[in-house]
């Protein structure tokens, strides 16, 4: 029993470990969700997930922890959002048109992103041009696909690690990534991107 409570997370390697994934996490859920309030709710619900009911779990758990935790509530987010369209929609009939247009016409605009300019050097300019192309073609993927290729090739977990946290085989995870890895490249390529 001592030896057990020996290797459990401190309150500071919690709070190490949570500020070490967050810049991760929240390009995770940005990828999966593409709504930046949304992604950074989804951080914050995972991380108060993790701390509160696994803090006696040892710290080289929690980073596998925290990734089921993350796949689960960005699953939970689009549950919810299947449940409000469906809802949407079925009471869009009583809104008048001319309302009905205005309401789209904002929400557009409102969420639309917008993109600062920079004033770095060339090189890194050039860098930033290509992760942002990366970032776009990471967004036309599939579900599933986007999620194995970021636990796989970002978060480096290895093939039996995603496969956990994707609640799949092995085979699927590998399935996944390869047709990831394919679309990003015929997708990168046409963009003028050599890999």
């Amino acid at each position: 029993m001592i030896e057990r409570l020996a290797i459990l997370a401190t309150r500071e390697e919690l709070s190490d470990f949570l500020i070490e994934i967050e810049r991760r996490a929240y390009k995770q859920a940005l990828f999966a969700v593409q709504d930046e309030q949304a992604a950074l709710d989804i951080i914050q619900d995972s991380m108060m997930k993790l701390t509160a009911k696994y803090t006696s779990k040892p710290v080289e758990e929690l980073p596998l922890l925290f990734q089921r935790i993350l796949q689960n509530t960005i699953r939970d987010y689009y549950r919810r959002q299947k449940t409000r369209t469906l809802w949407t929609t079925l009471f869009s009939a009583f809104i008048p048109s001319d309302q009905d247009k205005e309401r789209e016409d904002a929400d557009f605009l409102e969420t639309f992103p917008v993109k600062q300019e920079s004033n770095e050097p060339d090189a890194q300019l050039e860098k930033a041009q290509l992760v942002d192309l990366i970032e776009e073609a990471i967004k036309i993927l599939p579900v599933r696909q986007r999620e194995a290729f970021i636990l796989r090739y970002w978060e480096e977990m290895s093939l039996a690690e995603t496969a956990a946290i994707m609640n799949c085989s092995e085979g699927s995870v590998k399935t996944h990534c390869s047709r990831a890895v394919h679309t990003l490249a015929s997708v990168l390529g046409e963009k003028g991107v050599k890999l």
